[in-house]
């Protein structure tokens, strides 16, 4: 799930500070009280910035998709299997084929398979 927008952020902090109860603010801007709660407790330790997207960064990001586009139309009867090992020989990044399928479904692409 996408973060809150920073203007509501900014919103929900400055209509808390003027006196109206974290309840009545989460009514308001329609949001949890939950999320009112964890704004204060991030503003208190220092930072009113979102937090970023938790987990590793992606092996093959949405600035690669086009270099996967053009491999997959380079060679449109070629395996998952074999598409990771021409990603990595490419790239030098290693992927599973998984990964790669994930990628190829994500662009709607096809795949040609020949008997």
């Amino acid at each position: 799930m996408k973060a809150y927008s920073q203007d509501l952020r900014l919103r929900v902090l400055r209509v808390v500070d003027s006196g109206m109860t974290k309840a009545a603010v989460a009514r308001c801007f329609d949001v949890a009280l939950s999320t009112v709660k964890r704004y204060l407790a991030q503003r208190a330790a220092g930072s009113d910035q979102p937090k970023g997207v938790p987990g590793p960064k992606p092996r093959i990001g949405p600035d690669d998709f086009v270099a996967v586009a053009a491999q997959v139309r380079a060679t449109p009867d070629a395996t998952l299997a074999e598409h990771a090992v021409a990603w990595q020989q490419a790239r030098g990044v290693l992927v599973s084929q998984w990964t790669i399928g994930r990628v190829i479904r994500r662009l709607s692409l096809t795949r040609k398979k020949r008997l």
